[in-house]
């Protein structure tokens, strides 16, 4: 059996060794200005004083602070969403088609879904410090779906599938047994 000798794989490309490399230091060509309101003599120090001073940690009552920011954000995320379902609603017309009957169920499904995940949904905001708070911030959010509950309901009004009229309950209607008859003669 015969040995192979064993042969180096060929060098890398240049485009390889200059990706991997940092790229040399230009020195700055004398004929060129610095552009209006850059020095590179104070980007150097503002690099090298940046580098020096860590970021200190937020303290426990600025993380509150922020985490009941998040929470009133999360809160009016329905009410930001109301005019668009509103115009939503008013373009897909009355008519039973399709496209509407599945518009009205999106409006229905969204806010039933968040009201049934209300407290899952503050539960990574729940601080000892934000807990009295956080009421105020779910009522909001539960008032908030519930205005778009009564959009969808004002839609299925309007698509004239709520019995609200008489004629809506006439399966239950009693026929009314007059008290006189009118006989017409000559």
């Amino acid at each position: 059996m015969s040995q192979v000798p064993a042969t180096r794989p060929p060098p890398p490309p240049q485009w390889v060794l200059d990706l991997n490399s940092p790229p040399r230091p230009r020195a700055k060509a004398a004929n060129i200005p610095d552009p209006p309101g850059y020095s590179s003599a104070v980007s150097n120090k503002r690099a090298a004083s940046s580098k020096q001073q860590p970021r200190k940690a937020p303290s426990a009552e600025e993380t509150d602070k922020l985490k009941l920011k998040k929470s009133w954000e999360i809160a009016l995320a329905p009410a930001k969403q109301l005019p668009m379902n509103a115009i939503m609603m008013y373009m897909s017309g009355n008519t039973l088609q399709i496209f509407s009957i599945m518009m009205v169920f999106m409006l229905f499904k969204n806010p039933i879904q968040a009201l049934m995940q209300t407290n899952q949904m503050f539960t990574k905001f729940e601080t000892d410090g934000t807990k009295g708070q956080m009421w105020l911030v779910k009522a909001t959010y539960v008032l908030m779906n519930l205005v778009a509950l009564s959009l969808g309901i004002w839609k299925v009004n309007g698509m004239g599938l709520l019995p609200t009229t008489r004629s809506d309950w006439l399966a239950w209607e009693t026929e009314r047994i007059p008290l006189e008859h009118a006989v017409f003669a000559f």
